[in-house]
């Protein structure tokens, strides 16, 4: 571990674990008996207390000695109550086997925890805390459990954070390699920033010179990676706005919604989406105002459009449905969408929303978008000599204006001027730098730079050079670091999509237009093309909530996260990608409009075993759970028994077509179940079904 060779035991290293494991076995098993039988004795102490110094990390044996604690102070007689000398000496024996332990191993959670637990019951000297940790910190500068226990003596003691400050200053100088000293500093400082202590708010003078401190680490050594995490940090600290904003929404304000009438059902719905610049909680009726000419909805819901289950999202919907009375009419009215308690919209971090926002559009019936009686849905293919270009001047384009209608900067020009300052000098710092040194972080470092002073000065345009530069720097850290290549692959994936969305000129490169017309009930007359990029990830999503038709064929997609937020989505072609798992198709599930899906060729079904399906540790903690519906739907049958999971998945969705082909998963029984669980299907796998 950590580059120590591993050396075969000796003879006598094996006698000597032997007589060690029996040992720890006879304590173990005198302890155990004391501690079912509730014995709070000194003697049962002292086994325990042998116990956790030959084996420290027995959390049964830590926690038997907290119910001792409580047993013997609660079962004192009032003089030894209060006697504090008494109460003390309790206290220091309890602190002296946690030394003991820590003497043992240093990093044992165990004691650590224990120790925290017997300081904050009072009756301790913090100063003796102090003393001893600087002990254990200049035996292991980094240890991290030291770390945490320092700040918790630090709150009890009342050390100010400026203070503490100064230590992790005075660390770095000793050992710049410190990175549990450049972590603790992020965290005071984070704090510091968040009451705005003066002299740290506003944040440019400390951010500079914070900048210029963790550039002598890393000119001294570039290889060193604890300064670039902070780095990391302090870039992160510069860009991001103090709250979260309303980034994009649908319908685009001032647009005129044709809304098509769902004949089978006898009405007529849209959703209606907003995405943030960060997860966000709190969307809800009550402080998102819904209004018409004629009245205001006090019954809209509002779902996150997430796979996880804590109840915040980037991207928010509601379905409105247009009143049963006015299907058949040719009647407009509009519609207003307001933020007026906005500051209930919180972030995960529970800061409000920046400031209030409103939109409004009009909304009508369209009754001309469904095929002739007796007319069947022909299948629609994605193929190029399906498509042609699109005139610029096409009205069809007029979609893609949605995209850039609204902004929402909520930075003071002073403070850009400032952040881009500050990142410029940053940039012409670690050109110079990667001019002398091959360093891999450094160029991750300069990429994530460009990207932010381009931001900064272009808003959403993405500079060509810049754009191109950057691309440059993730292709050459693909080749100089083999292990991290999926990494590298993502933020290439990520900086294309951010050149291909940011403006409507490019994204135009990318929308082409159907040769033939095709039923709008499955898809609109154009369809954004980013097929054969080498993606590995979804971005931008922000930008294409516009999107009805996509085609993300031929790239190399592990992940849809994100198109979740697409809900105007009805045609979605992920054929010949890297999806491995029908969990990769997770956010399918929120795409109620989707009718056309092509997912053939793909990796589903090829793994034994699914290692990126769960994000936690324990798999009862995954986002999809298993379906209650699904076991009266599968009613016992063997056929369909094994697939809850695509059910989870298909199971809600309307699909006209749908491509399967060419994935391991793919059998006779699981083509059974889809025919079973999609009524409305129309085509399998090129085949017309009857």
């Amino acid at each position: 571990m950590h580059g120590r060779p591993r050396k075969s035991a000796t003879p006598i290293d094996e006698s000597a674990s032997a007589l060690k494991a029996a040992k720890i076995r006879s304590l173990q098993s005198q302890f155990l008996q004391n501690h079912h039988n509730k014995i709070y004795t000194k003697e049962a102490l002292e086994i325990n207390a042998k116990l956790i110094e030959a084996n420290p990390e027995f959390m049964t044996a830590w926690n038997y000695r907290k119910l001792a604690f409580e047993h013997n102070l609660s079962s004192q007689s009032e003089a030894e109550k209060g006697d504090s000398d008494h109460v003390k000496s309790i206290i220091d024996e309890e602190l002296r086997v946690v030394e003991n332990a820590l003497r043992k191993n240093f990093k044992s959670y165990g004691a650590w925890h224990h120790r925290k637990w017997v300081v904050s019951k009072g009756n301790s000297s913090t100063e003796r805390e102090l003393r001893l940790l600087n002990l254990f910190q200049k035996q292991d500068t980094r240890n991290f459990h030291a770390w945490n226990y320092r700040r918790f003596i630090a709150g009890l003691k009342s050390i100010s954070e400026e203070k503490e400050l100064q230590f992790t200053t005075d660390m770095i100088n000793d050992n710049f390699s410190n990175y549990s000293a450049w972590h603790n500093r992020s965290v005071l400082l984070s704090h510091l920033l968040d009451k705005k202590v003066e002299g740290y708010f506003p944040k440019e003078i400390f951010l500079t010179e914070e900048y210029e401190f963790v550039r002598n680490a890393v000119f001294t050594d570039p290889d060193d990676q604890s300064g670039w995490f902070y780095h990391l940090w302090l870039l992160d600290q510069t860009i991001k706005l103090d709250m979260p904003v309303l980034a994009s929404f649908w319908p685009p304000p001032g647009s005129d919604l044709n809304v098509p009438r769902d004949l089978d059902a006898n009405k007529a719905t849209f959703p209606v989406i907003l995405y943030f610049n960060e997860p966000v909680e709190g969307v809800s009726c009550h402080t998102v105002t819904v209004q018409t000419e004629y009245d205001i909805y006090n019954n809209i819901t509002w779902s996150p459009l997430s796979t996880n289950k804590f109840g915040c999202a980037h991207a928010w919907v509601t379905h409105m449905g247009i009143p049963h009375e006015e299907l058949d009419s040719s009647k407009t009215y509009q519609v207003k969408i307001s933020s007026e308690h906005y500051q209930g919209i919180t972030s995960l971090s529970s800061v409000p929303l920046s400031e209030p926002w409103s939109f409004a559009f009009t909304v009508s019936i369209c009754h001309d978008l469904q095929p002739a009686e007796g007319q069947s849905l022909g299948r629609l293919s994605l193929t190029d000599a399906n498509f042609c270009t699109i005139d610029s001047n096409s009205n069809r384009t007029a979609l893609l204006n949605s995209a850039f209608q609204f902004t929402n900067d909520d930075e003071q020009p002073t403070s850009s001027k400032w952040k881009s300052e500050i990142i410029a000098s940053e940039i012409a710092q670690y050109r110079e730098l990667l001019s002398w040194a091959e360093c891999k972080i450094g160029k991750l470092t300069l990429a994530r730079l460009l990207v932010a002073y381009d931001a900064m000065i272009t808003g959403t345009e993405f500079t060509p050079s810049i754009a191109e530069e950057v691309l440059q720097l993730c292709s050459e850290l693909m080749k100089l670091d083999p292990p991290h290549y999926q990494y590298y692959k993502d933020e290439y994936s990520s900086i294309l999509l951010k050149q291909v969305t940011s403006s409507k000129e490019s994204l135009l490169k990318y929308c082409w237009q159907y040769k033939e017309p095709t039923s709008l009930n499955i898809t609109s007359p154009m369809c954004l093309r980013l097929n054969s990029l080498s993606l590995s990830r979804i971005g931008s999503i922000e930008r294409l909530l516009w999107v009805q038709s996509l085609d993300l064929s031929h790239n190399q997609l592990h992940s849809i996260e994100g198109l979740e937020a697409l809900q105007l989505l009805s045609c979605l072609n992920l054929s010949h990608n890297k999806l491995g798992s029908f969990m990769a198709l997770d956010p399918l599930r929120f795409l109620k409009s989707l009718r056309m899906l092509d997912i053939s060729y793909n990796e589903i079904g090829a793994h034994t075993v699914d290692t990126k399906r769960y994000l936690c540790s324990s798999p009862l903690s995954h986002t999809v759970a298993f379906d209650k519906k699904f076991k009266e739907f599968a009613n016992g049958d063997a056929k369909v028994m094994d697939f809850w999971e695509p059910f989870s998945i298909f199971g809600g969705l309307n699909l006209i077509q749908l491509d399967i082909v060419g994935n391991a998963a793919v059998d006779e029984r699981f083509v059974f179940l889809l025919v079973k669980l999609l009524p409305a299907l129309k085509w399998l796998d090129g085949e017309e079904l009857h």
